[in-house]
């Protein structure tokens, strides 16, 4: 069902997070459908398993499918509502949009940097470790 082609400009986890939001929404893959584990895609595809670590990583952070420890990886039950959500134009307009209210307000690039790259290293630095 997923195939990579190594050749492709497009990186090898992007190419397998497309091809299984493709499949889902081409109903290849339905709700609670049990994707094969990490090791097993990556032996299949002759890929790093870190490739497809990556992959099922974006793909449960986007919603789409969900890991149930040691039962395995399965697709979400509301996988095809979330496999049309792209997290990244969202961030990026929403930055864009609070970039726009600090310049309204007065504030140079470099300030609005300078006070981007603080706030992330208090975030990241302060976030719990559960």
């Amino acid at each position: 069902m997923i195939t990579i082609d190594l050749d492709s400009a497009d990186p090898l986890f992007n190419q397998l997070v497309k091809q299984i939001k493709q499949a889902i929404e081409n109903k290849q893959l339905r709700p609670s459908d049990a994707l094969p584990s990490i090791r097993q895609l990556a032996a299949d595809l002759d890929i790093n398993a870190k490739t497809v670590a990556k992959a099922y990583r974006l793909l449960e952070r986007d919603n789409v499918i969900e890991s149930q420890g040691y039962r395995g990886t399965f697709v979400r039950a509301d996988a095809e509502k979330n496999i049309q959500v792209d997290i990244k134009a969202w961030l990026n307009q929403t930055l864009a949009e609070d970039i726009e209210k600090y310049r309204s307000a007065g504030l140079t690039d470099s300030e609005i940097r300078i006070a981007f790259n603080a706030a992330l290293s208090n975030t990241s630095s302060s976030t719990p470790t559960n």
